[in-house]
């Protein structure tokens, strides 16, 4: 059986793991964007740019509605607060690893003082 909110997480990391679609994503967090706004400062086709946007709305990441030619995109920023969410728990469990790691060569160095 697919666990669909595993699969939309992955989706997620997936779409975030290009560098262009972050910088679509970070735009968009301004507002709504055209297509053609989105491509302009990474110098890129508008296929290309299409393209990108495609994988951003598999994610759930972006809503695109059509106008004519115009394609209107806006972030859906819930996908984000579930990745967050799930990255939270491992930051809670690297900062106990640290703070221990920490505490471990804090003894150490107190211990070779002596």
């Amino acid at each position: 059986m697919v666990n669909h909110s595993s699969t939309r997480l992955s989706q997620v990391f997936r779409a975030l793991g290009d560098p262009t679609r972050r910088a679509m994503v970070q735009r968009l967090s301004r507002g709504p964007a055209l297509v053609t706004e989105l491509a302009a400062p990474l110098r890129m086709s508008l296929p290309a740019a299409s393209k990108h946007v495609r994988v951003l709305e598999r994610a759930g990441l972006v809503r695109r509605r059509v106008r004519g030619r115009e394609h209107h995109c806006s972030l859906n920023p819930a996908p984000l607060r579930t990745a967050a969410e799930w990255l939270a728990h491992y930051q809670k469990f690297w900062t106990m690893r640290l703070d221990a790691l920490e505490s471990l060569l804090i003894e150490r160095g107190e211990a070779r003082e002596r």
